[in-house]
């Protein structure tokens, strides 16, 4: 038994093709179905209410492209969004965070754990929540670094601007003695290296996106919902504001040209 309907993934923007370039790699003979909601990112500056909104309109896009399973690849849409989707919607819903706090718990020793992300996001509470369910022994202290993604979409990932900018933020984990770190937005890992060096080699660094296409997977064949072989494969973007601005930008996260963008009116889709 199988299945070769796409995966749906759906962010705020361009961040979430970290994941989807993620499930690409793990998961090569499946086509993906991606919606960046570009015209309303960000995402974490929001209040609850109007991000479990907007996430209600990605899911039903993705549900009425016949997705076999939605991925919430936005830290602060799966932070407040999730369980309402999983609700609401009558497909396997897999989120960012709860796959990011899973592989801190496994990979961590002394269950103290850090985590980086948007004011939405920290504000939330959710990856603290969870950690504790995981572990009651965990710990969390969560810092917001809002500029790290208009940097990481206007590309100034390796300048001196913003290793100083990361070395600021990541200052206030110094009284803190982490041993793991999330990177608990999906723009994020486009300054992995950085943050690694900055945090040094006695901190984890925790990219959530392939701990999510490990998930995607297990959801996947558990289902019987795998796809035999790519013969049919086909990916397809889909965003809400400029195609042509997701292209150029979206190259960076995806890591190879982006082909068959469409622009879409979620209000009417």
């Amino acid at each position: 038994m199988f299945d070769d309907r796409p995966i749906g993934i759906f962010d705020s923007g361009l961040g979430g093709l970290t994941v989807a370039a993620a499930l690409n790699r793990q998961l090569p003979d499946e086509s993906l179905c991606y919606l960046g909601d570009t015209a309303r990112v960000p995402y974490g500056n929001k209040s609850a209410h109007v991000v479990k909104s907007y996430t209600h309109h990605c899911a039903r896009f993705l549900q009425n492209k016949d997705v076999k399973l939605i991925v919430v690849a936005c830290n602060t849409a799966s932070a407040y969004g999730l369980e309402h989707l999983r609700q609401t919607f009558n497909v396997p819903v897999v989120g960012v965070v709860h796959a990011g706090a899973e592989l801190a718990i496994q990979t961590s020793s002394t269950k103290k754990i850090g985590v980086i992300g948007t004011r939405a996001t920290v504000q939330s509470q959710r990856y603290a929540e969870i950690l504790r369910e995981l572990d009651q022994t965990s710990q969390c202290k969560a810092i917001a670094c809002p500029l790290l993604v208009p940097l990481a979409e206007e590309g100034m990932v390796d300048h001196p601007m913003t290793e100083a900018l990361l070395r600021e933020y990541l200052n206030d984990f110094s009284d803190y003695p982490m041993d793991t770190l999330i990177l608990g937005c999906t723009h994020y890992p486009l300054f992995e290296k950085t943050i690694t060096k900055l945090v040094g080699k006695d901190v984890q660094v925790i990219n959530s996106a392939p701990a999510v296409a490990q998930s995607v997977m297990a959801n996947l064949s558990e289902r019987h919902l795998m796809c035999p072989d790519k013969s049919g494969q086909k990916h397809e973007f889909y965003v809400t504001d400029s195609a042509e601005e997701f292209a150029r930008v979206g190259e960076r996260f995806w890591g190879q040209p982006l082909e068959n963008i469409t622009h879409v009116d979620l209000q009417i889709s």
